[in-house]
């Protein structure tokens, strides 16, 4: 989500999917289920490669997402991230939950060294906690940012889902400073 304005009156001005796996390569999508199946002699390097392609494409997708944006006169200022979890997957004893906790960790340092590359500043915010954080940094109750949250929605259309929500309370939140 690209949310411009001051932050006591945001406004979102696009929202884009920002490719994180290379769409000829369907094990990229979920890397570690691949990791998990593959033979035990080939698992490493299937991770390497598997993790050197999700750096590059993700890398690649946000440069050219920043680099459009800045020809439309939107330079983005910061990135912010919303997860489900920073929990550690290693703490995980489900080898097919650890599997997802291990995407989600890689998919955000990904995405956070993307940011870094292009020189902004990154913010990760867990979901759970995300309009506590928020109410408190944009002088707003949860309530009424829930409200103000889905008006901001209205100017796109449908659909207008809870990830799209969280995204852009995270890109206002970041509006107010980080």
């Amino acid at each position: 989500m690209l949310v411009e304005g001051p932050a006591r009156s945001p406004r979102v001005s696009d929202r884009r999917v920002i490719e994180l796996s290379d769409a000829r390569v369907p094990t990229s999508r979920q890397p570690y289920h691949a990791v998990r199946d593959a033979r035990p002699g080939q698992a490493a390097s299937l991770e390497r490669r598997l993790r050197g392609l999700v750096e590059r494409i993700t890398k690649r997708s946000l440069g050219a997402l920043l680099k459009e944006y800045r020809r439309q006169g939107r330079p983005v200022r910061r990135v912010a991230l919303v997860v489900g979890s920073l929990i550690d997957p290693a703490r995980i004893g489900n080898d097919h939950i650890r599997a997802h906790a291990l995407e989600g960790q890689l998919f955000r340092t990904a995405l956070e060294r993307a940011a870094r590359a292009a020189r902004l500043p990154c913010t990760t915010l867990v979901e759970r906690s995300l309009y506590d954080t928020a109410a408190t940094r944009l002088k707003r109750s949860r309530d009424a940012l829930r409200r103000a949250v889905t008006d901001l929605g209205d100017a796109l259309g449908e659909p207008w889902r809870a990830d799209q929500k969280a995204a852009t309370l995270a890109a206002w939140r970041a509006l107010g400073g980080s």
